[in-house]
């Protein structure tokens, strides 16, 4: 049974503005793959990347639109996303992460941070993490802030970091949002995929953060915007890399498609036999079926929100279902195009990039199989006294 929202902020947006920015979107995209290799020599986005995504107005899609932002439903979110990850993964990782964090601090946040941040129509980058808990100590006016944290994707793109810890006296998870140049950073980004998202560690010791600037973890009560906002952080998650995943399969097939025709013919090759037909055409359906179920879900999620209801147990377990199940989709298309690459899959270049940032996407704990195990478990009707906190099921509080 839905829950309904009291004092509802209205019924959700779909924003005019996201057909325009696909198409600006389209037409930065040739400078965006043009920028990939660079990028991922720098650790992060060219400045002729980023300045391209910020005239496009790439990160205002999730800032509230009483603040100047697009306020985009869920499924322009995950088309807008998905667009951005075909044309480069990682440009596609690090824009999902900044425009989510940024714009779920517009809206959670305290009024007087938010007056200060996004003045005037406009608004400060803001990136990390909040999975790795901190600690907060409760002083006069907010919090003495000490921790800890990996995986800040955008970083170096961001003004502000955005961070969880733990409030001593009270057990209570908050989010902190605080000045880039308060905390100590870290440039420790040497891996393997998404080398050019710039997920770099940052910590602080006793750092204090005002009141105003902090929220609590799992709040569906926002002070602006509307009613996607009442879906909380661990949904807006959902969102982006689901839109990610679909973008990164869809590109790896068409790479794919383009390779094959340009093999086809040669003696022996291998694209002309039946078996890579027959896997090509079970990777498009896979990737299809997938995109599919996430557009469904969300469909279906729209309408309750659309509705003034909070997501039930069901639509919260389907949503990061439907994730897992893209996520993975997406590995499994990955996977086919290796293999029938070949050598060309090995050398350096757009296809050994994507595989490289496909699998560490995969990594991330939105897709991992405890979320997929726990979906089971509340399909099933085996954690009839659970729910969902994040991406993990507890019980509930009576």
């Amino acid at each position: 049974m839905s829950q309904t929202i009291s004092e509802t902020t209205g019924q959700l947006h779909v924003s005019a503005e996201v057909p325009g920015l696909l198409e600006r979107i389209e037409e930065i995209t040739p400078l965006l793959m043009s920028q990939a290799a660079q990028n991922e020599k720098l650790g992060h986005l060219t400045e002729a990347a980023a300045q391209a995504l910020h005239a496009a107005g790439v990160f205002r899609l999730g800032i509230p639109r009483d603040l100047g932002g697009y306020e985009a439903s869920p499924r322009q979110v995950i088309e807008v996303i998905e667009k951005l990850a075909y044309a480069d993964a990682s440009t596609g990782w690090a824009v999902m992460a900044l425009q989510m964090i940024t714009g779920t601090t517009a809206a959670y946040q305290g009024a007087e941070a938010t007056a200060e941040l996004f003045a005037d129509g406009g608004y400060h980058l803001m990136a990390g993490q909040g999975t790795r808990l901190g600690t907060a100590k409760k002083v006069d006016g907010g919090y003495l802030l000490t921790g800890s944290w990996s995986f800040a994707s955008g970083l170096p793109h961001a003004s502000h970091i955005h961070t969880a810890a733990l409030v001593q006296e009270t057990g209570e998870p908050l989010i902190f949002t605080f000045p880039k140049e308060q905390a100590q950073i870290v440039d420790n980004w040497d891996v393997m995929g998404l080398r050019a998202t710039g997920s770099i560690d940052y910590s602080t010791e006793d750092l204090f953060v005002p009141e105003a600037y902090t929220y609590n973890v799992a709040t569906k009560d926002c002070v602006h915007g509307g009613a996607i906002y009442r879906m909380g952080l661990a949904n807006m998650s959902g969102i982006n890399h689901a839109g990610w995943a679909l973008g990164v399969g869809r590109r790896m097939l068409d790479e794919m498609k383009v390779l094959a025709q340009k093999k086809s013919g040669a003696p022996g090759a291998s694209v002309d036999t039946d078996q890579f037909a027959a896997e090509f055409a079970k990777a498009e359906a896979t990737l299809r079926s997938a995109r599919a179920f996430v557009m469904d879900v969300w469909a279906d999620n729209e309408a309750a929100l659309d509705r003034g209801e909070l997501l039930s147990d069901e639509q919260e377990t389907l949503t990061r279902l439907a994730l897992n199940n893209a996520t993975w989709s997406a590995h499994e298309v990955c996977m086919t195009v290796y293999k029938w690459a070949a050598t060309a899959a090995l050398r350096e270049g757009d296809l050994q990039r994507f595989f490289r940032d496909m699998h560490a996407g995969t990594q991330h704990m939105t897709s991992g199989p405890v979320v997929l195990q726990a979906c089971g478990r509340m399909l099933a009707g085996l954690a009839k006294d659970s729910e969902w906190v994040f991406f993990s099921l507890v019980q509930k509080q009576r």
